[in-house]
């Protein structure tokens, strides 16, 4: 449920079920980098992991300096650099491409090396098929069984020019009807609203659910409060209170299906970015709606 002037109130919405669900709903996971202790803390800087089922975020605060390889790496893997004047050189294969910060990257699969000459605070993303970083998990242990409700992973289509480093800058002009700022890629979708400046009007809530995806919020400024309301089953021991989880930045909730949730914030800057893997079909059939649809196709209509 949206209020009118939010532009997911034009998404399709998919078919309600006719019956509670047959599993109960997972607990929220929480990522707590602002309190929690780094799992890596060496001469690259501190590093922070946490997971959902299909994806893993590593929460970076860099030394100048700072080299991230991969080799062997297993499939595409996002790096987001949220803040200017973070410039990275990234290399894959014979390709090197460099930014001076607020971009997002798409760093292919195989072996790749990120280099941060001035360090900073970086965001990358990778799906939990990279079993090196899943297990340096705060939270590895409550995917030790996949959770409820949720299909198996399935990577999208490969991008039809192959695979190969892409930059997109951040600095995106916001459209009237578009919900944000979004990006996919063949394992994950991120959203990049606007940083919000205000506290949002508790009168304009966006109460909703996903049948049988998670919702990562990554906040990156603020103080946020996630809303959340598990539904019930027909075992009483199954049900779960609702949650009022309050969460600085930086941080990640992790929203599992069918939770109904809604997000409101304070004062002052106010910064999230949603991460979904892998991509959503909803946000990804509005045109115009994913920024860069061209390059990477949707999988194949399902009857």
């Amino acid at each position: 449920m949206y209020d009118p002037s939010d532009p997911r109130s034009a998404l399709m919405s998919a078919p309600k079920r006719a019956a509670p669900p047959a599993l109960p709903a997972a607990a929220a996971e929480y990522g707590l980098f602002y309190r929690d202790p780094p799992t890596e803390d060496d001469a690259n800087g501190k590093t922070w992991f946490a997971r959902g089922q299909n994806f893993i975020v590593a929460y970076s605060e860099l030394e100048p300096g700072a080299v991230f390889d991969r080799v062997g790496q297993i499939d595409e893997f996002m790096l987001l650099l949220p803040y200017p004047d973070t410039p990275v050189i990234a290399t894959a294969g014979a390709q090197e491409e460099c930014s001076d910060g607020y971009a997002l990257f798409i760093v292919p699969p195989g072996s790749s090396r990120l280099v941060f000459p001035k360090g900073g605070r970086v965001v990358r993303l990778f799906s939990a098929r990279s079993e090196d970083l899943a297990a340096k998990c705060a939270n590895a242990g409550s995917y030790a069984e996949p959770h409820p409700n949720i299909p198996p992973f399935e990577p999208w289509p490969d991008p039809v020019d192959g695979f190969r480093i892409r930059v997109y800058s951040l600095d995106v002009p916001k459209q009237e009807g578009r919900a944000g700022k979004i990006w996919r890629c063949t394992t994950m979708m991120v959203n990049m609203p606007g940083a919000r400046f205000a506290a949002r009007d508790l009168t304009k809530l966006s109460p909703h659910s996903h049948d049988d995806f998670e919702q990562c919020s990554l906040a990156l400024s603020g103080t946020w409060t996630h809303h959340m309301r598990w539904p019930w089953t027909i075992n009483y021991h199954d049900w779960r209170e609702d949650e009022h989880a309050v969460v600085g930045s930086p941080s990640i909730t992790v929203i599992p299906p069918p939770v109904l949730h809604t997000s409101a914030y304070g004062e002052g800057e106010s910064q999230l970015v949603d991460i979904f893997s892998p991509p959503r079909l909803d946000f990804s059939s509005k045109p115009g709606w994913v920024l860069n649809a061209d390059e990477y196709p949707m999988p194949p209509a399902q009857d």
